[in-house]
């Protein structure tokens, strides 16, 4: 039994790991953490690593399960994160097939913080004709339980380039270098229908 939290289009560590699993758990009743990527994905831009963070309300010291995590609606986060990906992506190869989809979703209300990221993994799962079984747990598991292999937390925003999955070309490389273990969007923008092929080639998961 494979555990992980729920996160805000996740790092491609996220998905190597899964690869050829026939199902997987996620656990919403642990309770959020800040510093995860819960709430944070990580893309490429021009200028290196661009942080994109969905604002909450009560902050990111809450001690709430992550299914009564609410989203704050006093910025207008959902179109600042898009325009940032468009300017990131807009010149990868595969973002224009994407991008009509991806700009409907980032249009769309979401309250609470799960069904938001949910929104986002099933995207994801679709585009990459994943196949993988998403599970739900019934209530809080303890981080040391018997038949667990537990994901949660391993993959964090201060560790997540000690994993090293996938390589591949990305748009600003030459400039910047090349930034492992990004989001899932970057690959899927640089390699489309190529990302599931290399998500099973891959062998440094977590």
């Amino acid at each position: 039994m494979i555990v992980f939290e729920l996160q805000y289009f996740p790092p491609i560590s996220f998905f190597s790991t899964l690869y050829g699993e026939t199902y997987f758990y996620l656990d919403i009743y642990d309770i959020y953490r800040k510093m995860s990527f819960r709430n944070r994905c990580l893309i490429a831009g021009a200028q290196g690593i661009i942080s994109l963070s969905v604002p909450l309300q009560q902050g990111r010291n809450q001690q709430l399960p992550m299914n009564e995590v609410r989203i704050s609606d006093t910025e207008k986060w959902q179109s600042r994160h898009f325009k940032s990906i468009r300017s990131a992506y807009n010149r990868s190869p595969f973002f224009d097939f994407y991008e009509d989809e991806l700009a409907a979703i980032y249009q769309r209300p979401f309250e609470l913080l799960t069904d938001w990221n949910l929104c986002c993994l099933e995207w994801i799962k679709e585009k990459l004709a994943w196949r993988t079984g998403i599970l739900f747990t019934d209530s809080a598991i303890p981080y040391q339980s018997d038949g667990i292999t537990d994901l949660r937390n391993r993959v964090l925003p201060k560790n997540f380039m000690e994993w090293k999955p996938v390589k591949y070309r990305q748009v600003f490389e030459e400039r910047t270098g090349f930034f492992p273990n990004l989001s899932i969007l970057d690959l899927l923008f640089n390699c489309g229908p190529r990302s599931s092929e290399l998500l099973g080639n891959s062998d440094d998961r977590v």
